[in-house]
């Protein structure tokens, strides 16, 4: 029968130390991921007429995410749309004068009225010379030089009236609808703006978090739909004694480990609280400030945040 011999205790030593050297000794953090989410809402009340995103999706900036029912909006839009159009012609025909075929009428009476001048014109002369021979007497001569004067006084109204209809609108009517162009203009975009509140997009990348309400419920204006997590907006929570915070710095560097995160994820501290977390009832004796730790923010690069979820707990290590 062989007998056993106890193994030297060099080799056991040596076991020993190898086995420290595979523990580390650095000091961990105990913390929590965190979202800042976005709740993206309308101004405007309406029926939920369309969700095209769902929970977990990851959608693009300026993806569609829901619509509401907007037909009262839709109709105001197109009444300021014709009423920008109403105001806009009436100033061009301001600034036009009046139309080709007012401006012929104009020149018709005009022609009637040269000719009804002339006619008055010659009868007076005929008069003139009929009267220096006692052909009639003064009173007809003096209606023949009425009506000649009164024909040519037409003529000359008639050709003002008529560089008159070449003339734009005065300058004070020109600014009051150019005025009134500017008022429909902003009633227009007013309109627009009411609409495009009918129909809202992702103001970010990012993951849809959560959906409040389903299709044909009511939404009351300002209540969020859809809420979303932009890879920006993960942050973690961890927690450091006291002996700790303040050597602490933002922009420090940190290491995040988390079950199932694989590789440690790095981090960048961006807010340190002054405010202890926990204050002993009583005061700060030698072992009560042992339990005071602070709270410090620190924020992955945005490619590292798909690796991490709100409420995780994490391990961080500072740099």
């Amino acid at each position: 029968m062989r007998t056993l011999r106890p193994l030297p205790a060099v080799p056991v030593l040596a076991l020993l130390l190898l086995a420290g050297c595979g523990n580390s000794d650095q000091a961990f953090y105990q913390g929590y991921v965190e979202g800042e989410y976005v709740y993206v809402a309308s101004s405007e009340a309406g029926r939920l007429d369309a969700l095209t995103v769902r929970r977990g999706q990851q959608v693009g900036a300026e993806a569609p995410l829901y619509a509401l029912e907007a037909t009262r909006e839709a109709a105001a839009r197109d009444q300021a749309s014709a009423e920008l159009a109403a105001a806009n012609a009436q100033l061009e025909d301001i600034a036009t004068g009046k139309r080709p075929p007012e401006v012929d009428v104009s020149r018709a009476q005009l022609a009637q009225a040269q000719a009804a001048s002339r006619r008055s014109a010659a009868q007076l002369q005929r008069d003139s010379a009929q009267f220096r021979i006692g052909g009639i007497a003064r009173s007809q001569l003096d209606d023949s030089r009425e009506q000649a004067q009164s024909d040519a006084a037409r003529v000359r109204e008639l050709k003002a009236q008529l560089e008159v209809t070449r003339l734009p609108g005065r300058d004070e009517q020109r600014r009051a609808q150019a005025a009134q162009v500017e008022a429909a203009r902003a009633a227009l975009a007013q309109a627009e703006w009411t609409l495009a509140q009918k129909r809202l997009a992702a103001p970010a990348a990012g993951q849809v978090f959560d959906t409040m309400y389903r299709v044909g419920e009511w939404v009351p204006a300002g209540s969020p739909v859809v809420s979303l997590l932009p890879p920006g907006n993960v942050k973690v929570r961890f927690f450091v004694p006291e002996t700790v915070v303040g050597s602490l710095k933002v922009g420090q560097q940190a290491m995040l480990r988390c079950d199932g995160c694989g590789d440690p994820i790095p981090v960048r501290i961006d807010y340190v609280s002054d405010q202890a977390e926990y204050t002993p009832p009583v005061i700060y004796s030698r072992e009560s400030r042992s339990k005071l730790v602070y709270m410090v923010e620190a924020r992955p690069a945005p490619e590292a945040a798909a690796r991490l979820h709100p409420g995780q707990p994490v391990e961080a290590t500072l740099q």
